[in-house]
């Protein structure tokens, strides 16, 4: 096998490399989104009386006063080193399930 077959070889499985790579981007941003809707339609069900859960209540309380503040245009004047909840901290320290998606970038 001369030399540029070599390079063209190589060429090949890089390529294969990288569409496996964009395959996997894209499938764990569906996943994402898909957990982002699942998240819409759980809240949406959750002020509408559908369902109800002691673990949801929490976030559908802080949901309704996170659109209470963007409907007064609170947001704005809310300032940037405000201390997050307890949570937040908590959640920022243990890494997350298996079986959620990575962080998205920023």
């Amino acid at each position: 096998m001369g030399f540029l077959d070599k390079v063209k070889q190589q060429a090949e499985v890089a390529t294969a490399k990288a569409k496996e790579g964009v395959a996997e981007v894209q499938t764990k941003r569906e996943l994402s989104q898909a957990h982002v809707e699942l998240g819409e339609k759980t809240y949406e069900l959750a002020t509408s009386g559908v369902i109800s859960n002691a673990q949801l209540d929490p976030i559908v309380e802080r949901i309704r006063s996170l659109k209470a503040k963007l409907e007064e245009g609170a947001v704005a004047a809310t300032p940037a080193t405000e201390t997050p909840p307890a949570s937040a901290d908590a959640d920022a320290a243990a890494p997350p399930p298996p079986n959620q998606p990575p962080a998205m970038p920023s």
